[in-house]
């Protein structure tokens, strides 16, 4: 990532490959013989340790290229292997977590994501016999760590953008539990040809809640291990700039295929969170009545004043430029989608509902703001 100036990174959402996971092996021992030797000697907490200092470079470039006050958010799950008959749990997590302090990160509460296995068996070992049996590994983490003190934004635009950026005060409600239930994993096979055979992206949803909570729109994602892209695709989906790097030439191309469909699927979520966002308010106010404010722009109401101003930026296309390395640009409407601004009067009026509690005024556009057409970059680099 020698390309990347320091402290140019906002946001930093990547899993890695994960030490002592077997499909991972090839790729570790690739950059480093003596995890293929500690292999072959059925020595795993060597080559555990060998991997995770291959994994250490990367955490020691993140911390150099975010801004100070920027996040990094690690998917990473722990491994199980039987080695020479000993089976025994690789706590990824946890190494990866002690590497990151070791840099100077401030760790703040990690996201339990629950993987539940459709596998009727929820044991490993001896059965029903004590004490052998292990319990099912069903989860992964992701690790959330800051560079330096939380950020601050001082000027005017900086503000505005943030408020901009805002999402709704029932997603936050999910989206900052510290167990997400809802998202389901499934290894991806991949069909181009010379790409490997299989690949462990996490799904789509997964780093575009991390995108929306940890940044603002306008500023730049990294993952140093792009994969087949998601992140950069949910990058691109959330209005955010992107960088990604990944070492399989092979895989760029999987994020140009990802491109051709984003528009259609970032929409969609778009659709999605603008529609249940209305289900909540009729529901919220049958059972409880009028409340809070009027976003700006959709003229619905909302929860709190920061939701004031949100925004959810309609992509409008995406230019795609595929040779060494992938880079693209996405435009986005910079205006709200004319099917959600409906009209709401019934619930603000005050004779109108079935509740008399006060509303908030619609805020009134700033004199000289306008909604500005954002136009943002993304790359994968080899």
């Amino acid at each position: 990532m020698g390309s990347l100036p320091s402290r140019s990174v906002h946001l930093v959402v990547t899993s890695p490959p994960y030490p002592m996971i077997e499909m991972w092996d090839a790729v570790f021992a690739a950059q480093d013989a003596t995890i293929g030797a500690a292999l072959g000697k059925n020595d795993g907490w060597s080559a555990f340790r060998t991997m995770h200092a291959v994994l250490d470079r990367v955490w020691t470039e993140v911390h150099r290229v975010l801004v100070d006050g920027g996040i990094a958010c690690i998917n990473i799950g722990d491994a199980t292997r039987t080695i020479r008959d000993d089976f025994a749990l690789y706590p990824n997590h946890a190494r990866v977590l002690t590497a990151l302090l070791k840099l100077g990160f401030t760790p703040l509460p990690a996201i339990l994501w629950r993987k539940q296995t459709n596998a009727p068996n929820k044991f490993m070992g001896s059965g029903m016999l004590p004490t052998g049996a292990y319990v099912t590994l069903e989860h992964e983490y992701v690790l959330i760590v800051r560079k330096g003190s939380r950020r601050e934004f001082l000027s005017g635009q900086a503000k505005s953008r943030r408020r901009g950026s805002s999402f709704f005060w029932e997603e936050r409600n999910t989206w900052y539990s510290d167990v997400w239930f809802d998202l389901k994993g499934a290894t991806q096979k991949l069909s181009r040809r010379n790409a490997r055979d299989r690949s462990g992206a996490f799904p789509l949803e997964l780093p575009y809640r991390l995108i929306s909570m940890f940044s603002v729109k306008g500023e730049t994602v990294l993952d140093p291990f792009a994969g087949t892209g998601t992140t950069t695709l949910a990058a691109a989906a959330t209005a955010r700039n992107s960088v990604g790097y990944e070492i399989d030439p092979n895989l760029a191309a999987l994020v140009g295929d990802g491109m051709k469909s984003i528009v259609r699927v970032a929409n969609a979520r778009i659709d999605e969170r603008l529609e249940t966002h209305a289900a909540f308010v009729t529901d919220r106010f049958e059972a409880k009545g009028r409340f809070g404010y009027r976003n700006a722009h959709y003229g619905f109401p909302v929860v709190t004043r920061q939701e004031v101003e949100l925004l959810l930026d309609r992509l409008v296309g995406v230019d795609v430029d595929v040779e060494d390395a992938v880079s693209f640009r996405c435009r986005y409407s910079g205006k709200p989608q004319a099917e959600h601004v409906r009209d709401w009067t019934w619930f603000f009026e005050e004779n109108g509902g079935r509740s008399r509690k006060r509303s908030a005024d619609t805020p009134r556009k700033r004199r000289g703001e306008e909604m500005v057409q954002l136009d943002l970059l993304g790359s994968i680099d080899r």
